[in-house]
């Protein structure tokens, strides 16, 4: 069975996910939590997470009901590329980029090689609530990373290795799929 037979025969949900919501439908924490999860969002039975957002990340989750598509998405052997805009700290010079595109070293590892080029503020950015916290005396930039692999908060462990911490962070693709047309908080069958 190919890939495309496996769609076929999948539920497959793009997710535009928003801020301080767990990629989850459950909340595992503390008793009483009040945590946002995808059960606020989305009533579509049998589907889970392919991959992670972090809670304080935003954009594109998909959910499928297919194991093996879920294990394609997810699993860095696969090298399914992985778009972000990423607003940062300060504007990286040539170094920092350079650094971000050869791999950066962390503390489990050396990343692949990533592509980085600098963007202006997405167009079809929605506001964040609560908004991004800035200060006056430091600038701030756009970067639009793309990855092949999803380590554990991978792009801010990236940004902060070269002096450039992520203010905010927005997963725009996963391979073909993105939150093209999708608003914060909506979903739609892909």
């Amino acid at each position: 069975m190919s890939a495309a037979d496996d769609l076929c025969a999948s539920k497959l949900i793009l997710f535009n996910k928003p801020f301080n919501v767990l990629s989850q439908f459950t909340d595992a924490g503390s008793a009483g939590s009040a945590r946002k999860t995808l059960s606020a969002f989305i009533d579509v039975p049998k589907v889970y997470a392919a991959g992670r957002l972090d809670k304080d990340s935003e954009g594109l989750l998909v959910l499928t009901d297919n194991g093996k598509l879920q294990a394609k998405i997810s699993d860095p052997k696969h090298k399914m590329r992985k778009v972000y805009w990423v607003q940062v700290e300060g504007v990286p010079d040539d170094i920092a980029l350079q650094t971000l595109r050869g791999g950066v070293r962390l503390k489990d590892g050396l990343t692949r090689p990533a592509k980085v080029q600098l963007m202006t503020e997405p167009e079809m950015l929605w506001p964040r609530t609560p908004p991004v916290r800035f200060r006056k005396s430091v600038p701030d930039s756009w970067l639009e990373i793309t990855i092949t692999e999803g380590r554990n908060r991978q792009v801010r462990r990236m940004t902060a290795a070269v002096g450039h911490p992520t203010l905010r962070l927005i997963r725009y693709s996963i391979g073909d799929w993105s939150i093209d047309a999708i608003a914060s908080g909506e979903w739609r069958v892909g």
